[in-house]
């Protein structure tokens, strides 16, 4: 019985793993005819901070210089316990610093809820709502894009998350690549497909109404997930902008990246287990392949997990006991298409480097480290399913100042 479970273990796994492939095939493609309107909405621009004195600056200059009219835009700062000077380096460029102080209720999600309470209080309503973190930059065309996706009929919209530090060390360098592949063969080929695409927690843009009308009440470590799944559940697909950037400083460090990552799977393994069975009914139900590849997704932390235990299983037997004592798939596949696979599948990193247009030898040379920053995600799941239950907000500090024209050319070099 345990030999017929281990195997129908692997052949799920393999069938996950052939399905996201095949999906990422049909990002290759990417339409360049895109419909342009003039400006018409109205956008409130919600900044997420937490003592970020460090960066903040170089964000508030940012959103001067974008190419929309001033009068159809503005700036709020949410100051979430700040015990810094945030607050008055936002005021010093003109924009509006919202202080928050509750030391009960942390977090990004609880921060944004008590903010979008506030925004619909105010005299002037806005057409949609942008959300930033305070490291973050956007290109010039960010605001025009979001208009052009709201006036094409889009409630949800992701921009393009991209990496403003790819060279600062090899973690970020890896972050950049998983980045530049997650935008092109993952985002864009769900965009082809016509179906949902993921929210990624900044660059994210709400039609207003749309968020009076489901309350945010994405609370969890995860907010962007939680949000996703449920604009999805609600018939809401997000879709992506590939054309409107937004550049997100990364960890430096192993140890930062592994803190920040272990709250992302923690937040997961939430979300999987509150609206995997829900959504997977429904998608089953109504036959929506957008809802069934949702539904999927939330527990890729579980497919992660499981791929952890399986491997170490088979190199702890066939180490220590003389493996394999049990059923593989190698047994029965040919030693071809198992070197195919894993070929593919590197192959698949450098395909999106080269679709991309990137073009820093740095980049390329970071390929060498980068197993072993996907290998890392194995042992930060395992920790996180025994730490789920943790709501503790972990705060990423942000140090870097990087400007957007540094951005621009450090991509090149």
């Amino acid at each position: 019985m345990v030999e017929k479970w281990l195997v129908a273990l692997q052949v799920i796994l393999a069938a996950i793993g052939v399905y996201q492939f095949t999906l990422s095939l049909f990002g290759i493609y990417r339409k360049k005819n895109h419909k342009q309107f003039e400006p018409k909405k109205t956008f409130a621009v919600l900044v997420a901070a937490h003592n970020e004195e460090a960066v903040i600056d170089a964000l508030m200059e940012n959103l001067k210089t974008v190419d929309y009219p001033k009068d159809m835009y503005d700036v709020f700062v949410i100051c979430d316990n700040c015990t810094d000077n945030t607050a008055e380096i936002v005021r010093e460029h003109g924009w509006t610093a919202c202080e928050r102080h509750n030391p009960h209720q942390r977090g990004k999600g609880y921060a944004i809820e008590w903010m979008l309470k506030k925004l619909w209080e105010m005299p002037r309503q806005f057409d949609a709502v942008v959300m930033l973190d305070a490291d973050n930059l956007v290109s010039p065309d960010f605001l025009r894009e979001m208009n052009n996706d709201l006036c094409s009929g889009a409630r949800v919209i992701q921009g393009y998350i991209d990496t403003k530090n790819p060279h600062d060390s090899w973690i970020t360098a890896a972050y950049g690549v998983t980045y530049w592949y997650c935008n092109r063969l993952w985002q864009l080929s769900r965009t082809n497909l016509k179906m949902a695409n993921f929210l990624g927690g900044t660059g994210m843009c709400f039609e207003n109404q749309l968020l009076k009308d489901m309350g945010w009440g994405a609370t969890s470590l995860v907010e962007d997930l939680e949000f996703t799944v449920r604009c999805v559940k609600n018939g809401v697909n997000p879709v992506f902008n590939y054309k409107a950037r937004v550049y997100d400083e990364k960890p430096l460090t192993f140890k930062a990246s592994a803190r920040q990552r272990l709250r992302w799977m923690q937040g997961h393994f939430t979300v999987a287990r509150r609206y995997f069975f829900p959504l997977l009914w429904q998608s089953l139900k109504e036959r929506n392949l957008a809802k069934f590849d949702t539904a999927l997704y939330t527990i890729t932390v579980y497919t992660v997990l499981v791929t952890f235990l399986l491997t170490g299983y088979m190199w702890v037997d066939a180490a220590l006991f003389n493996g394999p004592n049990f059923p593989t798939l190698y047994e029965y596949l040919p030693t071809w298409l198992a070197v195919v696979s894993v070929v593919a599948t590197c192959a698949a990193f450098i395909l999106a480097l080269v679709l991309e247009g990137v073009k820093s030898w740095r980049v390329y040379a970071s390929l060498i480290t980068f197993p072993i920053f996907l290998l890392s995600w194995w042992p930060i799941t395992f920790y996180a399913f025994f730490t789920q239950n943790n709501k503790v907000w972990s705060h990423t500090e942000h140090t870097r100042v990087v400007r957007l024209d540094e951005v621009h050319g450090k991509q090149v070099s």
